[in-house]
């Protein structure tokens, strides 16, 4: 899961969003464009922490961050959201 070269500095966390439901719960499948942007995910690389705040999160836990937090990056053809750990609202 995480071969990646990517370091984030300071209080920054690199996520792997979850897949977007295609599916609703009764059998509906939802077309691309009216997916909604999954708002949880699984944390792949940390980065150091702040001199007064080290980071409480570790690679691997999963997440739950607001809807427009981060900033998406793309690495090998996948997509990732580079955020500041304070974007992160909880660990599940």
């Amino acid at each position: 899961m995480s071969n990646l070269n990517i370091k984030p500095l300071a209080d920054r966390v690199l996520v792997e969003p979850a897949v977007a439901e295609s599916k609703t719960a009764s059998g509906i499948i939802i077309p691309d464009t009216a997916k909604e942007k999954p708002q949880k995910g699984v944390i792949v690389a940390v980065g150091n922490g702040k001199k007064d705040e080290p980071i409480t999160v570790k690679v691997g836990d999963h997440v739950l961050y607001g809807k427009y937090a981060g900033t998406e990056i793309n690495v090998d053809g996948k997509e990732y959201l580079i955020m500041r750990e304070s974007d992160i609202f909880a660990v599940l």
